[in-house]
């Protein structure tokens, strides 16, 4: 299938304790860029991830959010600096005796001390975060791969509306190319009886011309060509995976061929389908760099 380079992927669990939320994001880049937004303390995820992602993106810019919160029922511990709440106290009963004042020092006091509590959050192993993480990413890139799947359906249909429109154009000018060259030939021929008068036309004279117009404004070759890219094209978007660097090939040829057609049109209504070929073959480019 073929897949659009953007997309979005979200998903949160919760494993060992860990309520763990990854966002996977993606945007057009000509190749595979990876960049990750990972918590404090948790850059050995960097490659993991890059890798992981690397499974299911061929090209794109893709931006990986980690967000980690600890849940667990013995996540923290806490200390307290007994030494130093018991010679402060000591220090402050002395201090009360010295000056004949009560002391009232209350636990409630000593807690609002910057240095009486020590809270800790507990240290989990690097295995059991990176599994953690890993597990809540692929949940998050089932549904990232789901919009790209379903973006890159609409960019198909959208390619294969525009190719059939630029087939229609290509049979209209193989059917209107012969008639350009008789016409030429009618008009030579009149040319030539107003020209010479009573005189007899050279007939040899006239389908020589005749030959070198149609040689001239031949584009048969071209035509076939066309239609042969088209066809490559549409197989290509039917086969899907990683396509749309081919596509981008193909679709270039297609706009030299057209243009070469454009250049010999000796006729008003070829060149108005030249244009409007020109026209739709723009904008298959200009969705093709949507493509992974």
């Amino acid at each position: 299938m073929v897949r659009s380079m953007t997309g979005f992927g979200r998903a949160k669990l919760t494993i060992d304790g860990l309520d763990v939320t990854v966002e996977i994001k993606s945007v057009n880049h000509r190749y595979f860029e990876f960049t990750s937004r990972l918590p404090r303390g948790c850059n050995f995820l960097e490659e993991k991830l890059k890798s992981f992602c690397a499974q299911y993106i061929t090209r794109g810019k893709v931006e990986i959010s980690v967000m980690i919160d600890d849940c667990g029922e013995d996540n923290t511990e806490v200390e307290v600096n007994s030494a130093y709440a018991a010679a402060l106290v000591s220090k402050l009963n002395k201090t009360a005796e010295e000056l004949h004042i009560e002391n009232d020092v209350k636990m409630s006091s000593l807690i609002l001390l910057p240095d009486f509590l020590n809270v800790k959050k507990r240290t989990l192993p690097d295995e059991t975060v990176t599994a953690a993480v890993l597990k809540t990413a692929e949940e998050a890139v089932c549904g990232f791969v789901e919009m790209r799947e379903t973006e890159g359906a609409r960019l198909k249909g959208d390619i294969n509306g525009r190719t059939d429109f630029i087939l229609k154009q290509v049979e209209f000018i193989d059917e209107r190319s012969p008639k350009t060259v008789a016409a030429y030939r009618e008009r030579l021929e009149k040319k030539i009886k107003e020209l010479l008068g009573d005189k007899t036309v050279d007939e040899q004279r006239l389908l020589t011309e005749t030959a070198i117009f149609a040689d001239k404004v031949a584009v048969a070759e071209e035509t076939v060509r066309l239609k042969s890219h088209i066809t490559q094209l549409n197989d290509l978007l039917n086969a899907g995976g990683a396509v749309g660097r081919k596509l981008d090939f193909i679709v270039q040829e297609m706009n030299r061929e057209t243009n070469t057609i454009g250049s010999k049109a000796q006729d008003a209504e070829i060149t108005r389908s030249v244009v409007d070929m020109k026209s739709e073959i723009e904008k298959i480019r200009e969705q093709i760099q949507n493509i992974e």
